[in-house]
């Protein structure tokens, strides 16, 4: 980073978010770390970030978060919005409670995120927003019609957000990465083979892989490594674009 920026990173206790704080904190940033797990804190002191403690599925707790980080550091420049969820269930027996919850928490909650942030990066003449979308924002699969529909619904506020912050100095990009070697991955095999009858040592080669050129799951630090790029001054062109990590399923 050409200067030390201030970064709002949620979803950090594990995977993609422990891996973007810690890459955003070598790289010079001055990070806060949001996570509902209070273990959350070690991981982020570990790496050299503060913490913050919230539960993003209360719009309330969404604004706190934006106003601790500018209390701790003056100001936000980068807002990396990561926190999931997942439930594997069909659309005949998905709990509607549980619906609610992951649309709170992977959709509204970066919308409000973003409006809490925005004031700080129009201000600045710089702000730098990147949403962690997933594969799943192009593509669907049976058994996760909230996680599919609010990845979806991400690219569409990225896009929006990209075109109303251009003249501001303010980008959003979306990282889509496929299957990422993480506790919510490692948590899905057992749900997809009961959910598709087979043994979970079948999961990861004929579900999680089967539309893969490149056949292995992919380490948080490589999603954290385009998180990076997007944030930094060299990305300063790129706006409203949909990054796939895919290991090559779209190329099919």
């Amino acid at each position: 980073m050409s200067k030390s920026r201030v970064a709002v990173v949620t979803g950090t206790s594990s995977g993609i978010g422990r891996a973007v704080v810690e890459r955003l904190a070598a790289d010079g940033c001055r990070v806060l770390a949001v996570d509902a797990n209070p273990e959350g804190e070690a991981i982020a002191q570990a790496a050299g970030a503060a913490f913050f403690q919230a539960d993003l599925t209360d719009g309330q707790q969404c604004a706190r978060v934006i106003a601790t980080a500018v209390e701790r550091f003056g100001n936000v420049d980068i807002l990396v919005n990561n926190a999931g969820i997942q439930h594997v269930a069909d659309i005949e027996n998905f709990p509607e409670a549980k619906w609610r919850t992951i649309i709170d928490l992977m959709l509204t909650a970066p919308f409000l995120l973003t409006q809490a942030a925005w004031p700080y990066m129009r201000q600045g003449g710089w702000g730098r927003i990147v949403n962690i979308a997933s594969i799943h924002a192009s593509v669907a699969s049976p058994g996760k019609s909230a996680y599919v529909s609010a990845k979806h619904g991400l690219i569409g506020l990225t896009r929006t957000a990209a075109l109303e912050g251009g003249e501001l100095g303010i980008t959003a990009n979306a990282v889509c990465p496929a299957y990422v070697r993480t506790p919510l991955v490692e948590r899905q095999i057992a749900d997809q083979a009961r959910l598709n009858r087979m043994d979970e040592s079948e999961v990861v080669e004929k579900i999680m892989l089967s539309g893969a050129a490149v056949k292995r799951l992919i380490e948080p630090g490589e999603v954290a490594g385009v998180v990076a790029y997007l944030a930094s001054d060299q990305a300063s062109a790129v706006t409203g674009a949909d990054w796939s990590i895919d290991l090559g399923w779209t190329a099919r």
